[in-house]
């Protein structure tokens, strides 16, 4: 069992104190504390982050010209992300970032005794 010693706020030597080998005794896992803040990091964010597709932007939905015989490119709508005030293509939508980690690896006593 390891032991520290206790100390006042003199830093003078008060006692000992032995600490349970089940919480002190185990051998380092770094693997597994990295899992456990990777964890924790990923449970803490918040994921509302978003952008407005063509359906979400505001505007008329009707076709600007006809197809043929304009000379001009073919289009459809003003809210296509070519055209300026349009929607974006692959933009950020929320989502929910958090995972749990396996009961093995949480059971675990170098994360949580």
């Amino acid at each position: 069992m390891p032991t520290v010693k206790v100390r006042n706020l003199k830093n003078k030597e008060v006692g000992e104190v032995t600490l349970s080998d089940a919480v002190f005794g185990v051998d380092y896992n770094e693997g597994l504390v990295h899992a456990a803040i990777k964890n924790f990091l990923a449970n803490r964010r918040q994921g509302t982050s978003a952008t407005k597709t063509r359906g979400d932007v505001s505007g008329s939905g009707r076709k600007l010209w006809k197809q043929k015989g304009t000379g001009r490119a073919r289009i459809a709508s003003l809210r296509s992300p070519l055209w300026k005030g349009g929607g974006n293509v692959h933009g950020p939508q929320p989502r929910d970032w958090s995972y749990s980690l396996p009961k093995n690896e949480a059971r675990s006593s170098s994360v949580c005794p």
